[in-house]
């Protein structure tokens, strides 16, 4: 009679395979979450202007048919009111909507939300958060908003 069970002697013919099955659900579900993530990004019905010389933009966004706003994102996820002259901070996505009705109810901006077009600069620093929440509250207060970028000079 020996000291070891003559059971534990023996060799299995068998792999364990609930490691490898853990395994594969963790890489479906990881791939499964991205897929409905992209979908929901690229989803969104978001188009991105481009930004021409200025003796083609009158031409190619349509300064003659609506009013230009020009907001901007910043790297630190800041928001900024730009004007011709000026640059004025906002605190937050309700500051943006609030000012937008502000300027439409006292004339500057056209009683028709769709004659108005809203162009989001977006710093390449910026994180995705804020500007998606600056898209979100401009459409949400009725008008049309187009993330922007402009060509790099080295580019051309």
């Amino acid at each position: 009679m020996s000291i070891i069970p003559e059971e534990e002697l023996k060799s299995y013919g068998s792999l364990n395979l609930a490691p490898m099955v853990d395994f594969l659900f963790l890489v479906v579900a990881v791939f499964a979450t991205l897929a409905v993530t992209r979908a929901a990004l690229f989803d969104s019905d978001i188009q991105l202007v481009k930004v021409h010389p200025a003796s083609e933009q009158s031409t190619v966004l349509g300064y003659n048919d609506s009013y230009i706003v020009n907001l901007s994102v910043n790297e630190k996820g800041q928001y900024k009111w730009i004007t011709e002259f000026n640059e004025y901070l906002i605190e937050n996505v309700a500051g943006i909507q609030k000012e937008l009705r502000n300027q439409q109810s006292l004339g500057l901006l056209p009683k028709d939300s769709q004659k108005t077009k809203v162009l989001l600069h977006i710093d390449k620093q910026a994180q995705w958060e804020p500007v998606v929440q600056a898209i979100f509250s401009v459409r949400q207060a009725g008008f049309e908003i187009h993330p922007v970028y402009d060509l790099d000079e080295q580019a051309l």
